[in-house]
Formats: structure tokens, C-alpha cells, sequence
């Protein structure tokens, strides 16, 4: 039971996807603008990263390794990646079309998130079991989600703020994002 929170720990904290290993920025700089919209993303990626990391841990294990067809790991892990995001797509469309439009193109993005894929690989080479994989996914995808909470979070406060001209927008961001990526390089000896 230690094991799967050391696990979850380390993928929310100490080797967060977007703020340490850099994985995912582009969601992260285009959906973190309102607090809202970085919530539904967060709940999104969250969602495809667990159960497309339980379907890729299947597929590796019960299929490509088995039969030999490790070489085609890349394509059959982002085939069931595309499916998930689709799946989310038609669920927010049909439930929530303000988040659904909020979202924009960066919902079918989710796609060619290279997080979701990075974990899916992640989880092969590190040898988890499958509760690891689903632990680790869920660790992943709570990270990204606070990750994009926090900046939305200083993203809306800065709005009031008087920031130099050369510096609003995507600029002051990449400023932010990188002061939160030191900050989370203090997580480091805690795992």
C-alpha cells in the first residue's frame, strides 16, 4: 500500500509531467487562461491518461508482448489514446457544450498530448503492474491538473496586474510556468 502512494506522489509531485519533465506544454500555455476551462482539461487528461493507460498496460502485456509485436507499441498505444479523447469529446459535447467550446482545439489535442503517451511508455519500462499503472496514470493526470490550476490560477490574478507590454500574454506565462517548474524542483529528494 506504501508502494502505490509513493507512486502517486511521485507522478503529482516530484516528476510532474508538465512542470518537471516538460511533457504536455502545449495544453498546459493554451488551456491555463480561466480556472474553469484548466479544470475541465485537467479532468479530461486525467480521465483518457487512467483509463488509456489501463488499455495500453492490457495491450502490452496480453497482446504485443506475447505474440512478439513490441515494435508496434507506439501505434496501438496512440490508437487507444485517439479513442479515449473521442470518447471525452462526445461526453462534454453532449454535457457540458460551454466547457465543450471552452476548450476549443486543444480538447482533440488531448490526442497528440505527448504526456498521456509518455506515460503509457513510462509504464512499460518501469515494469508496473497494472494497479501501479492505474496509481501512476491517476498521479499523472492530478499533477497536469494542478499544474494547469495553478497557473490559471496566477494567469486570472495577473489580468490586474501592470505588466510591461513586451511581457503580456504568452510571455509573462512562460515566465510563471517556469517560476512553478523551479518551484516543484524542491519535490525532488522527497521521493
Amino acid at each position: 500500500m506504501m508502494n502505490l502512494f509513493v507512486i502517486l506522489l511521485s507522478a503529482l509531485l516530484v516528476n510532474n509531467f508538465v512542470l518537471v519533465r516538460f511533457l504536455g506544454i502545449c495544453p498546459f500555455m493554451g488551456v491555463s487562461k480561466q480556472v474553469d476551462s484548466a479544470i475541465g482539461m485537467g479532468l479530461a487528461t486525467t480521465f483518457v491518461m487512467v483509463v488509456a493507460s489501463a488499455a495500453t498496460w492490457l495491450i502490452q502485456w496480453f497482446l504485443l508482448e506475447p505474440f512478439g509485436l513490441p515494435f508496434l507499441q507506439n501505434m496501438a498505444f496512440i490508437l487507444v489514446i485517439a479513442s479515449m479523447v473521442q470518447l471525452v469529446e462526445m461526453f462534454l459535447h453532449k454535457t457540458s457544450p460551454g466547457l465543450y467550446r471552452a476548450m476549443g482545439i486543444f480538447l482533440p489535442l488531448i490526442t497528440t498530448n505527448c504526456a498521456i503517451l509518455g506515460l503509457a511508455i513510462m509504464t512499460v519500462q518501469g515494469n508496473y503492474t497494472f494497479i501501479e499503472t492505474v496509481v501512476f496514470a491517476l498521479g499523472g493526470g492530478l499533477g497536469f491538473t494542478l499544474a494547469l490550476i495553478l497557473l490559471a490560477g496566477i494567469r486570472e490574478d495577473l489580468q490586474f496586474a501592470d505588466i510591461p507590454k513586451p511581457l503580456q500574454g504568452a510571455g509573462i506565462a512562460f515566465i510563471i510556468a517556469g517560476l512553478l517548474s523551479l518551484a516543484f524542483s524542491g519535490f525532488a529528494g522527497l521521493v
